[in-house]
């Protein structure tokens, strides 16, 4: 709470790297997040909303239950952490950190790591302590990865032709309608319809017309 609070986002990072708790409460009911967004820091509160332990990840490079074969290979995780991990949600960052990596830039990888956070965003709906924003945010990041493997598939410029979709502007004004469409269509597919955090973003989007 004192890291968040001091608006240091590199300590705030090694901190919960080091396994500090973010939905541990001060004497007022506050979490570290919650606090540093009363006084403020925002950048910090970016930080620990963004934070997923790698642990909880590596998970599903082990076969659970009567699986044989892990749901994630070991060799994606490192490359899926870094994507889920940022703090940049811009749909083409995202799809340059698919790019630059070739174990990722390949329809069978892709479709492993999208169910993988589809499952995350289920379970961050479905425990304890809901976390709608991280949920939110793997359900974002698997559209992206969906539209990526449509891509791949379909086109001959691959990744490229959709990084340029999502770049080009309408002739009158410039205004990228494909990539306003995408993340609103990821966001009318969200599947938990009770969540707070999809409500809020349905009224502030819904009466803005392209």
């Amino acid at each position: 709470i004192f890291t968040a609070n001091s608006g240091n986002k590199e300590i705030t990072w090694m901190m919960l790297e080091a396994g500090a708790e973010t939905d541990v409460v001060n004497s007022v009911g506050r979490t570290a997040a919650q606090m540093a967004a009363f006084v403020g820091q925002h950048d910090c509160v970016t930080v620990i909303n963004n934070f997923f332990p790698r642990e909880r990840l590596d998970y599903y490079t082990k076969p659970q239950g009567l699986d044989k074969e892990p749901k994630l290979p070991v060799k994606l995780a490192g490359p899926l952490h870094k994507i889920i991990t940022t703090t940049n949600m811009h749909p083409v960052k995202i799809v340059l950190l698919v790019k630059e990596n070739p174990l990722l830039a390949e329809v069978e990888a892709l479709q492993k790591c999208y169910r993988v956070l589809d499952l995350i965003c289920e379970k961050c709906m479905k425990q304890k302590d809901m976390n709608e924003v991280l949920a939110m945010k793997m359900h974002y990041i698997s559209c992206i990865f969906q539209k990526c493997i449509t891509f791949l598939k379909e086109r001959e410029d691959k990744l490229d032709g959709f990084i340029k979709s999502l770049l080009k502007g309408r002739d009158k004004d410039g205004f990228p309608v494909y990539q306003e469409k995408l993340i609103r269509e990821s966001i009318r597919k969200f599947p938990y319809c009770e969540a707070t955090l999809l409500q809020q973003l349905v009224r502030s989007i819904a009466p803005v017309e392209i």
